[in-house]
């Protein structure tokens, strides 16, 4: 790959990068794929043991294909939904290039289009798609000095409770990652604390069916936009031992102590938000509103789906809501580990043109950016609520293809036409010749 052309040039193999190239392929537009590890490496080595897909398997996926080896109504292992993506790939013959790393994307200065800079050489190409999706670089709060305090590490890094040294852990962030170490280290007999900010509490199941079938059905998955002041609010949602509600009642009656939101560190105590209440009320609001839309629309429609009376009897607020703590100790409680569950940012400083804003977050309308000829894809809320799981993005991903496709179009009438005054002047000079020859022989 020392130098090449091609028509699109897609940065990364994940589950948008493979949707893209599907999508590609179809309409028989050239391109290369880029993934400088595996395909699906993220959800090889980016993820703890014992994770699973948060959606059932009729729902995670891609259209073309099922998972023939996990139940429907099951969560596939994170090893099984990487093998899955690859299998994709290989279904259509996807021209990815694994152990290739993009160092630099810069506009072409005397020709259209974009010079792509590799760890294998250099590529030309008219049309760049950033699917390098939205788990770049984990972050971690700049609370507790990294030369100080317990050990500290983001739920990237995490792989299972022995990889961890003897001793409590503190677990930030209650969204769906940081719940479920929390419960995986309980139960492993570690001490454990849980930071819990705001947070959404869909109910796993409702009446007979999955969350995800709910969220469709009430048309939720569609919402082009989070409700104002929600942005950054996580989903706390488990596929684990089966799938289940996330209950924080049910974790602190399984011993894991719950606190308000992470503020500051000073001499080995933690301060924590005096929230706590107040987020798991809103996350129960949340959940019991989802119940009464499924309520609704079953009367509205006259299905016969079982009661599920006790769905709503949430219990008595533990201690930990009523009397919250508002700072440990950490060493006096035991904790030698704090894992941050904080979630990601995005790192698009490999694309050297101007398609970000000051904080750089990528700036597009749904996945087309104002520099032409750059696409995102894989981002949380690029068209609608479900654009960043499995088979959101593949949605996204045939319309940019369908944009490229346009661009493409007008890119092959101007072609036309310049064949065509092309062909005029030679018919014209020819013509020319002609009458020159004939008036030659007339003399």
């Amino acid at each position: 790959m020392s130098k090449q052309e091609t028509e699109v040039v897609i940065v990364g193999a994940g589950q948008a990068g493979v949707a893209m190239s599907e999508h590609l392929s179809a309409r028989g537009i050239p391109h290369l794929v880029l993934e400088r590890d595996r395909i699906a490496e993220r959800w090889r080595t980016g993820r703890w043991d014992s994770l699973v897909a948060n959606g059932p398997a009729w729902h995670d996926r891609f259209p073309g294909l099922e998972f023939d080896d996990v139940d429907p109504e099951g969560f596939a292992p994170k090893e099984r939904v990487a093998d899955y993506f690859a299998a994709y790939a290989e279904k259509f013959d996807a021209p990815i290039h694994c152990g290739v790393e993009v160092k630099k994307v810069r506009r072409n200065a005397d020709r259209p289009g974009f010079q792509v800079d590799t760890s294998e050489g250099t590529i030309n190409a008219r049309y760049v798609v950033a699917a390098t999706g939205p788990f770049q670089k984990p972050v971690i709060p700049a609370v507790v000095d990294a030369d100080t305090g317990p050990l500290q590490m983001h739920s990237s890094s995490y792989r299972n409770p022995q990889q961890l040294p003897e001793g409590g852990v503190l677990v930030v962030g209650a969204g769906s990652s940081g719940v479920q170490i929390a419960e995986e280290l309980r139960r492993s007999g570690r001490q454990v604390f849980l930071s819990v900010g705001p947070h959404d509490r869909p109910p796993r199941h409702y009446r007979g069916q999955d969350f995800c079938w709910w969220l469709g059905v009430l048309d939720k998955w569609s919402a082009v936009a989070p409700p104002r002041g929600a942005e950054h609010v996580t989903i706390a949602v488990s596929g684990a031992n089966g799938g289940h509600t996330v209950d924080f009642r049910a974790l602190a009656a399984n011993g894991i102590r719950l606190v308000g939101r992470t503020n500051s560190y000073d001499h080995g105590t933690m301060h924590f938000a005096s929230d706590l209440a107040r987020n798991i009320a809103n996350g129960d609001a949340n959940y019991l509103s989802v119940l009464d839309e499924a309520d609704a629309y079953i009367a509205r429609n006259g299905l016969d789906f079982p009661e599920e009376p006790l769905a709503r009897d949430l219990g008595a607020d533990p201690q930990d809501v009523t009397d919250p703590i508002s700072e440990l100790d950490l060493a006096g409680a035991g904790v030698t580990t704090i894992i941050w569950a904080t979630g990601f940012a995005v790192d698009y400083s490999w694309l050297d043109v101007d398609v970000v804003d000051d904080n750089g977050r990528p700036r597009h309308q749904r996945g087309v950016s104002p520099e032409s000829g750059i696409y995102f894809l894989g981002l949380p809320w690029q068209s609608h609520r479900g654009s960043s799981f499995i088979w959101g993005v593949w949605h996204d991903a045939k319309y940019l293809a369908e944009q490229i496709a346009i661009q493409r179009g007008y890119l092959a009438h101007l072609g036309a036409q310049q064949r065509n005054e092309h062909h005029a002047a030679q018919d014209s000079t020819i013509d020319f010749l002609e009458e020159k020859l004939a008036d030659m022989q007339s003399v």
